[in-house]
């Protein structure tokens, strides 16, 4: 992603059997924000992008045991970011921490998902 060098940071880092993923958002590969203001376009391109992350350390979302999602408009978008986490994760259930912010980094922006990972769980 072009915004690690612009930003100064690594989408995601290895420490031990952890694997620290950075916030990720609706970007496609080249960088470009997708889907300003539409929720749900937003939230399952967020998914798409955490999955590329994970796949590329070898991981599954299965060994995600942690989540902080950043949501413009919380009460607005609650049952839409309930709905997209059970039908991204399934019957897993990492812990989560669903934070309701006034805006995050680009105009029209309004979801932002960073994680955790513990490689030694089975995928």
């Amino acid at each position: 992603m072009p915004a690690e060098s612009d930003f100064g940071y690594s989408q995601a880092i290895r420490s031990g059997d952890l694997i620290h993923v950075s916030g990720q958002l609706s970007l496609d590969e080249a960088g470009e924000f997708l889907h300003a203001d539409d929720f749900d376009a937003q939230l399952q391109r967020t998914y798409i992008n955490i999955d590329k992350v994970l796949d590329h350390y070898g991981v599954t979302r299965n060994q995600v045991v942690s989540q902080t999602l950043y949501v413009v408009h919380l009460r607005r978008n609650a049952a839409a970011t309930a709905e997209g986490n059970l039908a991204y994760f399934g019957h897993h259930r990492p812990v989560s921490t669903v934070l309701g912010v006034t805006e995050l980094t680009f105009p029209g922006q309004v979801i932002e998902i960073s994680c955790v990972v513990d490689t030694k769980l089975p995928a």
